[in-house]
């Protein structure tokens, strides 16, 4: 199956708007839980500009933030045809790591641009405020009060596998074009996830290829695309994607530069969910049915319905993480839990 007729099976397309401007970001509209593509937000962003000119002009633009550290670039053999992805047998990946100077990863890229079938090489997630201090100073978002993690990602003809987020995240094109299919949360099942503890760049990926989907092999693929959503992403262009929503991303043009933010709707501290999930698979999954049934009771109780009712005959000054969690209480919890898995 063809790459078009995928994307002719997308019927929806990601709602957009082009009447919001950089100071026009709110709190709402970053913390709402369906997608919005914002047109032309970051259009007056030096980088974009450079970047609209050509891969060479924004290439000296980066340059010249440039700290001269390392980065952990994926390399790819051109037969990969820019799939981030596992080998066959899915005993090891289709890319291997390689750590070079952000500066030589770069010109390594630009050198792929005249090429038919070039290798893929991607810099992904690349702390901005580290790798290009002062970058932010000319190309930014005001969303500073949100304390986001500020990442670069650059490559050429990438594809990204479906893949969530836990933090929350607003993605602006920089330089080149990028297609992006986007899933609801409930769609899961029909993603035909890969393995949680092994995986590309830390986060479980969707097995389907995009580009030419089995649907013998993956049947519940077909209502996966019957709600996905669909856009390309001009320079300038941004996106927000909530919190959990699978996104599947696609550079289309020989040299790309994106900028994302990430943040969290509750403080750091706290810890990531998809570590408290991996220790529930270890701990609760395997116990005989009856056991899990009544542990299925215990984290309704705990934490997906508690009612702070249920704790008032424990003293408040007893109450531990059954109260409101903050830092010290964290700190103090996680230390407990520390020395129970040693």
């Amino acid at each position: 199956m063809t790459d078009q007729h995928v994307l002719n099976d997308i019927s929806q397309a990601i709602a957009e708007t082009d009447d919001i401007t950089v100071a026009d970001l709110s709190d709402e509209l970053l913390a709402a839980d369906q997608p919005v593509v914002i047109r032309g937000l970051a259009s007056n962003w030096p980088a974009v500009k450079h970047g609209l000119e050509s891969p060479d002009r924004i290439i000296e633009y980066l340059q010249e933030f440039d700290a001269n550290n390392v980065v952990t670039a994926m390399y790819a053999p051109p037969e990969a045809a820019g799939r981030i992805f596992y080998n066959e047998d899915m005993t090891a990946f289709n890319f291997e790591y390689r750590r070079m100077a952000l500066k030589e990863a770069v010109q390594q890229v630009r050198s792929h641009v005249d090429m038919p079938s070039p290798p893929t090489l991607y810099i992904g997630s690349t702390n901005v405020d580290h790798w290009l201090p002062g970058f932010r100073e000319q190309n930014d978002f005001p969303v500073g009060h949100l304390e986001p993690l500020v990442s670069i990602w650059i490559g050429n003809r990438t594809r990204v596998a479906a893949h969530y987020d836990f933090p929350s995240n607003i993605a602006c094109i920089v330089a080149g074009r990028r297609r992006i299919i986007l899933f609801p949360p409930e769609q899961l099942a029909n993603l035909y996830v890969g393995p949680l503890e092994f995986t590309p760049a830390g986060q479980p990926i969707s097995l389907v290829d995009f580009h030419a989907p089995d649907y013998e092999q993956f049947p519940k693929f077909r209502e996966a695309v019957e709600n996905a959503q669909i856009s390309v992403l001009e320079p300038g262009d941004a996106i927000v994607i909530p919190s959990m929503w699978w996104h599947h991303l696609e550079g289309l043009d020989a040299f790309n530069v994106l900028v994302n933010y990430w943040w969290r709707s509750s403080p750091s501290y706290l810890g990531s969910p998809l570590s408290a999930l991996q220790h529930a698979i270890l701990g609760i999954r395997d116990l005989p049915e009856a056991q899990r049934r009544q542990w299925q009771e215990l984290f309704d109780f705990y934490v997906f319905n508690p009612d702070p009712h249920d704790f008032e005959h424990i003293p408040e000054v007893a109450r531990g993480v059954l109260n409101p969690i903050d830092e010290q209480t964290a700190g103090r919890f996680r230390k407990m839990l520390r020395d129970r898995l040693l």
